[in-house]
Formats: structure tokens, C-alpha cells, sequence
């Protein structure tokens, strides 16, 4: 493999001056998304900018909030919807942190047991060749048929209560008219334990990252019906969480880390590159996922369901391109309704403030601004346009969030928290 500097190499933008070399401790889930980090470490991006990134590999995601907190870690692999939550004093541990850097889009997919797949299909009269919404219309069938014939609901996995995961998921069932709070149960497994409990069908389906959802698939245990770029394709995956304590102590070398983060995206979303990530993945103190399966993920080539079908999926995983590690404030505000329109937290100013202090995009422009020329010059945007549109249609505009709240069907049924 490449290396891309020396443990001597002077850091970038410290003007001739050497640095010694700086220990920074990153916890991590193993999962394909956290290639950037894995990249930096490896093909010496951090290393170039004085930095030796110890990656520390984690089982869930309860934990890594609560060793960052502990000063464990002093940064972390994180759902993009952690430092919002840690700043809303959400969870059992709320730690605030903040991100200046994403780590890019895409890698989730929902995955529903087989046995429950071929339900839809007797149902609906699928072929398997339908798009993601379809898939979720014919699971409000078989939901619609369960309740009649007094069946339990069915029981769905998501990774964490403020994940992406959760999110996405529940605003695919909400698509295709199912209410995830009273239709169905939502409970939390860790994403490295999915397969096992659908195997030992304990859950009938579960939304996580990439390899899970192909491992299960190639297991003949399930089949994926929906990913995240069906769903939403802008949505932050994974985001540095960062210690502020730690962030005051060490700016320099945060700045570092940003810099030999943004260099490893960009070598990470080229295809030329991608035997060598996912040789560097499949390593068990990564991701420990056979390293041909990892690459045909890393280019979207999906295995759905184990009868072999397959699904090409544009950008299925960008690390990079289209300013995917910007920590954009709408996207973080639009997490915030999802938060609202569950029910988690109500709406308010002082919440639009905190929200405002997890995403910190003038930390990554302040940083990159004269190493890059594609920095967006402002912090938020209309969400969902024509090219990255919503799987419901509608766009989300971040100065109207009770109105884009009250304007769902299907919301947390004890109180949105938004005036009607």
C-alpha cells in the first residue's frame, strides 16, 4: 500500500516547524463508514500532519458516547445524530460534544427477514424488482393482515434511539403509512449483533450499516428492501465527535486531525483506491468482513436478497465528493425534527441553539477554507431537492421546522411538541 508520509514529514501549516508526534485515541463501531479514519491511520495521512491515530474498536454505540465522556477517547467514530442528542441533554449519559467534520453519506439499508420478505410478497404480489416505497406499501399490508388476525406486531432493530438508523427507518415505515410507535415495535440491538438476533428471529428486521446488511443477506436470513440513498441520499451517516474539553486543550492538533481526515476522504472515494481500503477493512481489528464483499460495497454493488438478485447503487458510500464531510447546520436541524416529530424533545428556541452548537461548520471552514475550493460559504440549505430528494416527496426547509413537523401524517401520537 501507499504511503502517503512520514512519521517525520512537518505537518501542513506549520510553516517549517517540526511537531512532534501527537497520540490521538479514536473509538470506533466496525462498520465500512468508518473508511476515513481507518485510511488516515493507515496510508499516513495523519502521520504526514504529526499525528499517530490509535483506532480503538468498540461494540456499541452507548459505549463510545460514554468513553469519549470519560476521556477514553478523545475523538470518535459517531452517528451523525450523537452530538445533537448530547447537546439536548438527551440519553443516559449526556455528554456534550460537537462535530467539525463529517464522515460521509450513505451504507445504511433497511433488511427484513426472509420469511417476512416472501409474507410481502404472497400479500402484494411482488417480484422483487420493486422500488423502496413499493416495498413499503406491501409491508403495511402484511402489518394491516397481522393486526386483523390478532398476531403480534412485528419487532424492528435499530442501532441507537438517536441514530440515523432510527430515523431512517421510521420515516420509511411513516412513507408507506405505518406508525412505528403503535403498528410495529422499535427496539435497539448493536449493529455487529443483527444477524444474530434476526437468525435466532428475535427481530423481524433491522436498519444499520454497511457489511451487516449484506452479511445477513449472503446468511440467507434476510433480504434488503430499502437503503438510505432510497430514502434520503444527503443524510449525514457518521461525524468526528469531539471532546470540547479536549478540543480547547489541543486545537492544533484537531486542526491536524481535520486536515489529515479531509486528505484521507478524498483518496477514500477514489475507485483506483478500493482494493486497498477494503484489504485495510477486512483486517479483524477493523471491520472483519471478507475483503471482497467490502469492496463490492464500497462500489454499490448490492447482494439483496440470497437468491442472488443484485442491486447497482449509485453512490451507495461517498466519503468525499459533493461536500459530504461538510457538517451542514440543515441537515442537523432536520435531525432535530425527526427528534421533535418522534416525540424525544420538544421544540423550542433554546433546543434550535444547542442544535446550532453540535454542528460546527465555521470549525471545518475555519480549517479548510485555503486547503479546498469546494467549502460552501454558507451553513445551511434547503434538504431534499430534485437531485436528493426525500422518499416522501416533500423538501425541508431548516427556518420552519414546526410547520414541516405539523405537516406529517404520521407523528408521535403523546405530542409533537409543535403547535398545531
Amino acid at each position: 500500500m501507499r504511503q502517503a508520509g512520514s512519521v517525520n514529514e512537518t505537518p501542513s501549516g506549520t510553516k517549517g516547524r517540526r511537531v512532534p508526534e501527537r497520540l490521538v485515541r479514536v473509538g470506533f463501531i466496525p462498520l465500512v463508514d468508518m473508511a476515513v479514519l481507518v485510511a488516515a491511520a493507515e496510508q499516513g495521512f495523519a502521520r504526514r500532519e504529526g499525528l499517530r491515530l490509535q483506532l480503538v474498536k468498540d461494540v456499541s454505540w452507548s459505549n463510545i458516547r460514554d468513553r469519549l465522556a470519560f476521556r477514553q477517547f478523545d475523538v470518535a467514530h459517531m452517528l451523525s445524530p450523537m452530538p445533537i442528542a448530547s447537546q439536548l441533554h438527551l440519553g443516559s449519559n449526556p455528554y456534550p460534544c460537537f462535530t467539525p467534520f463529517a464522515l460521509g453519506r450513505g451504507g445504511n439499508a433497511i433488511t427484513l427477514s426472509v420469511d417476512l420478505y416472501r409474507e410481502m410478497q404472497g400479500v402484494a404480489g411482488l417480484d422483487g424488482s420493486e422500488d423502496a416505497l413499493t416495498n413499503g406499501l406491501a409491508l403495511k399490508q402484511v402489518v394491516e393482515r397481522r393486526r386483523q388476525t390478532g398476531r403480534k406486531p412485528l419487532v424492528f432493530a435499530m442501532t441507537y434511539p438517536f441514530s440515523s438508523h432510527n430515523y431512517e427507518f421510521r420515516f420509511w415505515l411513516a412513507a408507506a403509512g405505518i406508525n412505528p410507535d403503535a403498528d410495529v415495535t422499535m427496539t435497539v440491538v448493536p449493529p455487529p449483533l443483527t444477524v444474530d438476533a434476526m437468525t435466532a428471529r428475535a427481530i423481524d428486521g433491522f436498519c444499520v450499516n454497511a457489511p451487516w446488511n449484506m452479511i445477513a443477506v449472503e446468511k440467507g436470513v434476510g433480504r434488503m428492501v430499502a437503503t438510505k440513498a432510497d430514502i434520503w441520499p444527503s443524510a449525514p451517516e457518521k461525524v468526528l465527535g469531539v471532546s470540547p474539553e479536549w478540543a480547547e486543550e489541543n486545537p492544533e492538533t484537531l486542526s491536524r486531525l481535520v486536515v489529515a481526515l479531509d486528505a484521507a476522504a478524498r483518496w477514500c472515494d477514489e475507485r483506483r483506491n478500493h482494493g486497498d481500503l477494503a484489504d485495510m477493512m477486512a483486517r479483524p481489528d477493523h471491520v472483519g468482513a471478507p475483503s471482497e464483499m467490502i469492496r463490492r460495497l464500497l462500489s454499490g454493488q448490492l447482494t439483496i436478497d440470497p437468491d442472488g438478485r443484485t442491486r447497482q447503487v449509485q453512490s451507495y458510500m461517498t466519503f468525499h465528493d459533493r461536500n459530504a464531510n461538510f457538517p451542514w447546520l440543515s441537515q442537523a436541524l432536520w435531525i432535530y425534527s425527526q427528534m421533535v416529530r418522534w416525540g424525544q424533545v420538544p421544540y423550542d428556541e433554546a433546543g434550535l441553539a444547542r442544535v446550532r452548537a453540535a454542528y460546527r461548520p465555521e470549525v471545518y471552514r475555519r480549517i479548510l477554507a485555503a486547503s479546498s475550493a469546494s467549502v460552501p460559504a454558507g451553513d445551511s440549505k434547503v434538504e431534499g431537492v430534485a437531485t436528493e430528494p426525500f422518499i416522501d416527496g416533500r423538501r425541508f426547509s431548516p427556518d420552519d421546522i414546526p410547520a414541516y413537523v405539523a405537516g406529517f401524517d404520521i407523528r408521535n401520537g403523546l405530542g409533537s411538541g409543535v403547535a398545531e
